[in-house]
């Protein structure tokens, strides 16, 4: 056995306010070369933190190991390795891809600019020859418009585009020892399948290693070699990937191998649209060569359809499709063209008071938490910050409405003095969900709110929206590439392709018989990676 990496006796504590913290707890497993090892387990489980320890990325002081903790490389202990080392082997032997695409590249950069910057650091190219390669890299993970899209900044890219630049970057030197913390969370299930095919490809060809940390248990087994099932930061279960899913011994692995979202049972059609769009249309200003020409890119062609209260429309797609675009204009958070009518109302003609009321009417659920909370806030003020603004409540009612969210969600409410970086991406997710519900909306746009969530907990936040949308007649504009989520939530399917809705329905004729060669191409890369 050639073992490129062994964890032994891992123990990890942060100092918090309230004491010591043991996030993981005694932690040992080894990957091999040319072997994918999974790590799986809901959020909080210790998965993130194991894989930044791999690299020392967890801050000083703050974090410590047990004297017995240990992480070699090739034979070489890395904790308490000198600066020296670690540069050496960061992003050179082994390299990371992190969770939240948009927290780890820079606003200010063109992603171009960043991919080539990352291959001039560890090679001797020149600034021609590493150009090209940044674009070979971003044709290999199927960036759409590669001339265009290498002079775009972070923020003019889908989540899912963002995710296939920073596997571009993690790719750039042929690393020995690949980390993957979530890499295709923020992707539709086509370019999912396209990714894992490609990090399979290269596996084989340059006889890497894989760290693979998910929440999706189908992946894992069309994916992995072996298994580590992590719960409060220990190890509950290890094996070969097949044995494991075939016969679990650990009654948390069956209950996460049990944990899946069933279909929903359709309501009844309504006559009064709370939402309608009629012709809409949104464009986005392009970089242009010419200064005195504007370039633009058509994002949303046409659109129009209703939603109907108490009802949820699911909108599928693939990334880039404007499905974003399309919640965001919803939302009133970008210029478009075109008519959007809540109750009746346009959103875009009526006075401040009347705005003031359809924005606490109309909430959004962002897809990256962590880019859309506050870091400067702690999770109590971020989600009661609105009530100041669009209610009159006694400090008192204020913090008893913030508890009841917070553990409608899954937040245990003696939490929210904390702030955001001290949560787990699916925790994160959970308190963006609930800085909406608190406003008590009649319509909410839901941007792959479930998408950082591992499944067990994706199924309890579902089962809330379902409660809460039949207690309160709300109204859901739910955007996923998971079709399973999709499926479990959704009365009526819109799905879209470059900036149309090329196919509409009720949710179990879309599912069941799909018309379009688009629709039934999202549907076969979904099962390709079902877990069984």
């Amino acid at each position: 056995m050639n073992k490129i990496l062994e964890i032994k006796n891992l123990t990890i504590e942060f100092a918090t306010r309230d004491g010591a913290f043991k996030a993981v707890d005694n932690v040992s497993f080894d990957i091999e070369k040319n072997q994918t090892v999974a790590l799986v387990g809901e959020s909080g489980s210790g998965k993130s933190v194991t894989a930044m320890s791999i690299l020392q990325l967890l801050p000083r002081p703050q974090a410590s190991y047990s004297l017995d903790s240990s992480i070699k490389f090739n034979n070489s202990e890395i904790i308490d390795a000198s600066k020296e080392k670690l540069l050496s082997i960061r992003g050179n032997i082994v390299s990371m891809i992190f969770q939240e695409p948009m927290t780890s590249l820079n606003p200010y950069h063109k992603v171009g600019d960043q991919i080539t910057e990352s291959i001039l650091l560890h090679s001797n190219s020149t600034k021609k020859e590493a150009t090209k390669e940044a674009m070979d890299l971003m044709s290999l993970v199927e960036i759409d418009d590669v001339n265009r899209r290498f002079y775009s900044y972070p923020h003019e890219l889908s989540g899912g585009q963002r995710q296939r630049i920073m596997i571009a970057m993690a790719l750039v030197n042929k690393p020995e020892l690949l980390i993957a913390d979530e890499p295709t969370t923020a992707l539709d299930v086509t370019i999912q399948a396209q990714i894992l095919d490609l990090m399979s490809k290269l596996k084989n060809e340059l006889g890497m290693s894989i760290l693979f940390i998910t929440h999706d248990l189908g992946l894992v087994k069309q994916f992995s070699d072996q298994v580590c099932v992590m719960k409060d930061g220990e190890i509950v279960e290890k094996g070969n990937t097949n044995n494991v899913f075939s016969d679990p011994s650990h009654e948390y692995t069956k209950k996460l191998l049990d944990a899946e979202p069933l279909p929903k049972i359709s309501n009844s059609l309504q006559t009064v649209p709370v939402i309608e769009i009629k012709n809409l249309n949104v464009f986005y200003n392009i970089p242009s060569p010419n200064f005195f020409k504007r370039n633009t890119f058509h994002a949303v062609k046409e659109v129009s359809f209703s939603i109907f209260e108490n009802t949820t429309i699911g909108l599928v797609g693939e990334s880039g499709s404007g499905k974003s675009t399309l919640g965001k204009a919803i939302a009133n958070l970008v210029d478009y063209e075109g008519n959007i009518l809540f109750k009746g109302k346009n959103l875009n003609t009526n006075s401040k008071k009347e705005n003031k009321e359809l924005k606490k009417n109309v909430q959004i659920v962002f897809q990256d938490p962590y880019g859309s909370l506050s870091p400067r806030m702690t999770i109590g003020e971020i989600v009661g910050e609105g009530l100041g603004v669009h209610f009159q409540f006694s400090k008192k009612e204020k913090e008893e409405r913030i508890d009841k969210v917070l553990s409608d969600v899954g937040i245990n409410y003696s939490a929210k003095n904390k702030y955001p970086h001290e949560f787990s991406g699916g925790q994160r997710q959970r308190i963006a969900i609930a800085r909406s519900l608190i406003m008590n909306p009649a319509f909410m746009v839901l941007d792959e709110p479930t998408s950082a969530l591992d499944r067990s907990i994706q199924i309890q936040v579902i089962n809330l929206l379902k409660d809460i949308q039949q207690e309160y007649s709300l109204t859901y504009l739910f955007i996923s590439h998971d079709l399973k989520v999709i499926r479990s939530m959704s009365d009526y399917i819109f799905v879209m392709k470059d900036g149309e809705i090329v196919e509409s329905g009720l949710s179990e004729s879309v599912f069941d018989q799909p018309k379009e060669e688009y629709t039934k191409k999202l549907l076969s890369a979904a099962l390709r990676y079902a877990a069984e």
